[in-house]
């Protein structure tokens, strides 16, 4: 049998020097987590959320723009309010810019020395 090799996440391929993460990327994330979380599968999830499996994959992957009707459908499945899933999207991306601050403050210490 072929072994199955986990692609990265978004986060995974960004690196302290890239931009910022796009929201779909940081809400694609956190929708995955949310997920995991729960023990779902993702067609568990997309069932419940009225959406094909291969498009919330999209989403969790940040291939896809989704409209803010498709994103309450999957907050909806995975029982959270649009509120708390927003809120957890910014929680990452403040977190993500602060290791990127402390990433270049390093870098500059070490330049300096």
């Amino acid at each position: 049998m072929a072994e199955i090799i986990p692609l990265p996440t978004p986060s995974e391929r960004r690196s302290a020097r890239d931009p910022e993460p796009l929201w779909r990327d940081a809400l694609g994330d956190r929708l995955r987590r949310l997920r995991h979380e729960r023990g779902e599968r993702l067609a568990d999830t997309a069932e419940r959320a009225g959406v094909s499996p291969q498009y919330l994959s999209e989403m969790e992957r940040g291939l896809k723009e989704p409209s803010s009707e498709m994103i309450a459908a999957v907050a909806g499945a995975l029982e959270v309010t649009l509120i708390e899933l927003t809120a957890g999207v910014v929680d990452d991306l403040r977190s993500h810019a602060a290791e990127r601050s402390a990433v270049g403050v390093r870098a500059t210490f070490t330049l300096a020395a």
